[in-house]
């Protein structure tokens, strides 16, 4: 009797391989958890970032405003010196 034939073979390599799919899809369900943390961590990380950039641009605004309002309050409206490259005569 001769134990090794075709079709034996074909049964133990299709159940090798449906062992080893088994073993890949514990091993992604024991994954999945790590998966998910890590990408909320990450998104996590991403809003931090976008937000402190936004308080920081917001800051540089508003200093923006009041360096411009600093300015505005000691000129007097409508009157603007221009420096000429040519002396005024005197009358």
């Amino acid at each position: 009797m001769n134990v090794f034939s075709k079709r034996n073979a074909l049964i133990g390599f299709i159940t090798l391989e449906a062992l080893k799919q088994r073993r890949r899809t514990k091993r992604l369900r024991r994954k999945r958890p790590r998966i998910a943390l890590f990408s909320l961590l990450g998104l996590a990380s991403v809003v931090a970032v976008v937000g402190i950039a936004a308080v920081i641009l917001r800051r540089r605004g508003e200093d923006d405003v009041a360096a411009h309002s600093e300015e505005g309050d000691s000129e007097i409206v409508g009157e603007h010196v221009t420096a000429s490259s040519e002396p005024i005569p005197a009358t």
